[in-house]
């Protein structure tokens, strides 16, 4: 430890790291020792408050939602196979091991900015690529393929398409979320290149009580019919390793871009949206019932014999016909400026950043992603400009990573 409270660097430099290539990437990432700070837990404030690193699955998915999050898309290099693949998964579960818990990343230049970590989470994800760089292309689960595609309602831009590796990061801090971002891409950037990052946020915390639904930009509240982390959440989420034992603790996810037509949904009045949505404005309830979490009767009608909640409502084609159908959402707005010369009146490019969380894409997330495209009154007002699918590998065990275990390991060594 240095003098002024930083871990000493033990005789790695940024320029080591970046210019010995894959083989300094592997000795970097055997560094585990050196990984020294007070794991502030949940109490104190809140940027002290920390998130667990370790486990048998990996942070940012059971964890309740943190305000910001940076999803960043990034392709391997030219030339990249399992050795320097192994050597970025190792210096990436340094640097979140450090970052998480308030220590400076091992290369860090601005270490002030690490001391909050505001409960910060990485999660690492594998697309398609990873596998054919590492030869592990048997290995690569079924429902690991870009999504069907729906002529009705996607337009889709390849600039938020697939990439070959994903890390999700998330605080209650917008530095924290930035200062991570930069130290993780940093560190490996001979080796991958950045296609896209999106930022999004939720309220702020402390703004409502903890167990609030978040409310989207079109004012909705967006997840009444979440998994909750208990229950059925293990069964529905985490990877069970029959099919591919590398992945048991580990899940999928499926992330889509969705842009907000916000301008002309302002034009919509009050009851029309409420029709549109099945849900009532105020407290989100659904049409039929009082209370949010009040189970949607799709039968009932009025007195005209109208049904209360149209069948072309969100909440209608949304609502899973059998248990098998739930799905994990962990969901983020976003509101960037224009890009280009703005159409005459247009004030907003606004969304929703999508990352759903299942065991299987294919039984879980397909039937009900289908029934939006067929039919959804929301699509008026949403287009999915990006769309991604990922592996997300298990986590790494409580005490492991001293004897060398990281991030993929299970797909990478075995």
């Amino acid at each position: 430890m240095g003098t002024d409270g930083v871990p000493a660097r033990t005789g790695f430099s940024r320029r080591t790291i970046l210019g010995g290539g894959a083989v300094a990437l592997g000795a970097a990432g055997l560094g585990w020792g050196t990984a020294t700070a007070t794991n502030h837990g949940t109490d104190g404030p809140a940027g002290s408050q920390t998130e667990p690193f370790h486990g048998i699955h990996q942070a940012g998915i059971a964890t309740a939602p943190q305000a910001y999050a940076a999803f960043v898309g990034l392709d391997l290099a030219e030339g990249a196979d399992r050795e320097r693949v192994t050597g970025i998964m190792k210096v990436w579960t340094e640097d979140a091991v450090r970052l998480t818990r308030g220590s400076p990343a091992l290369t860090d230049t601005e270490p002030e900015l690490a001391r909050l970590p505001a409960r910060l989470t990485v999660t690492v994800g594998f697309g398609p690529g990873v596998f054919d760089a590492v030869g592990r292309r048997d290995r690569a689960p079924e429902w690991l393929r870009p999504l069907p595609a729906y002529p009705t309602i996607d337009r889709l831009d390849p600039a938020w398409g697939q990439t070959d590796l994903l890390v999700q990061i998330c605080s209650d801090d917008p530095v924290t979320v930035a200062h991570a971002l930069r130290e993780l891409v940093k560190n490996v950037r001979t080796l991958v290149h950045v296609r896209w990052v999106q930022r999004g946020f939720r309220r702020a915390r402390g703004t409502e009580n903890p167990g609030h639904t978040m409310r989207n930009l079109m004012g909705q509240v967006d997840g009444t019919e979440n998994l909750r982390p208990d229950g059925d959440f293990d069964r529905l989420v985490w990877d069970d390793g029959a099919a591919h034992p590398w992945l048991a603790g580990g899940t999928s996810l499926v992330l889509r871009r969705i842009r907000m037509e916000l301008d002309t949904w302002d034009e919509l009045d009050r009851p029309g949206r409420e029709l549109t949505m099945g849900r009532n404005l105020a407290n989100g309830a659904p049409l039929t019932g009082t209370d949010e979490f009040d189970t949607p009767d799709l039968t009932a009608r009025d007195q005209f014999g109208i049904p209360v909640i149209p069948p072309g409502s969100h909440v209608a084609r949304s609502r899973f016909t059998h248990e098998g159908e739930r799905f994990f959402r962990r969901a983020y707005n976003y509101d960037d400026a224009p890009t280009g010369p703005s159409t005459p009146g247009e004030l907003s490019n606004s969304g929703l950043i999508f990352a759903a969380f299942q065991r299987d894409i294919d039984s879980q997330y397909l039937p009900v992603q289908q029934r939006l495209a067929d039919h959804d009154a929301l699509n008026e007002w949403t287009t999915p400009i990006g769309s991604a699918v990922y592996a997300i590998p298990p986590g790494v065990a409580e005490g492991d990573y001293a004897a060398g275990d990281y991030l993929g390991r299970t797909l990478l060594e075995n």
